[in-house]
């Protein structure tokens, strides 16, 4: 993986600033910390617009958070390519069969510090249900799952609870439901159901 920006000392404050300022004059509040281990899931949820990625990278700008995201590779365009991968984009080819989680998993067992944001719902459009790759990411790979959230009704995004997977995905899902059960996006139609 390529160096983060948001790890370059000089940068690091820059970027905490600029973020700090465009909440600020949006309208946004922050809430939560981030959590002291080293490598954990955090969950992107909910996400029904395009505005969810603008306002979850002030949040992790503002937390100082040094995450990696996964993204369609569509999106991974010059002359963007490079600039979103130091962001920690990892580009995902959903047409190409294979087995992303495995390779996650694999990616996540060699790091000793990596944090990778992932959005349930894996797109926009509406579905109703969230795809279930990040919890079997955080299972497979014996890692915490980090709720984090923006919520429009509020204007407040953040750091929610650390949840570790138990293995009963069902009753863990309930658990994750929950804290998501008044967290609304943009666009509250286009928001599935956990």
């Amino acid at each position: 993986m390529r160096p983060l920006l948001l790890n370059n000392p000089l940068l690091r404050p820059i970027f905490y600033l600029f973020a700090n300022v465009a909440l600020f004059i949006l309208g946004w509040k922050t809430k939560g910390k981030m959590p002291d281990i080293k490598r954990f899931i955090l969950v992107a949820a909910p996400h029904s617009s395009n505005w969810d990625f603008v306002y979850f990278l002030l949040i992790i700008f503002k937390f100082q958070i040094p995450v990696h995201w996964m993204a369609k590779e569509s999106m991974f365009v010059w002359p963007f390519k490079g600039f979103l991968k130091r962001l920690g984009g990892i580009p995902i080819n959903r047409s190409k069969k294979g087995n992303v989680v495995a390779d996650m998993v694999d990616t996540i067992d060699r790091a000793d510090r990596l944090i990778i944001t992932i959005a349930p719902s894996g797109t926009r459009e509406r579905v109703t249900r969230w795809k279930t790759g990040f919890y079997q990411i955080a299972s497979q790979a014996n890692i915490p799952i980090v709720c984090g959230f923006v919520d429009y009704k509020l204007k407040t995004g953040g750091i929610g609870p650390v949840i570790l997977p138990t293995g009963d995905m069902d009753a863990d899902m309930e658990t994750i439901k929950a804290f998501y059960k008044d967290k609304f996006g943009k666009y509250e139609d286009k928001q599935p159901d956990c």
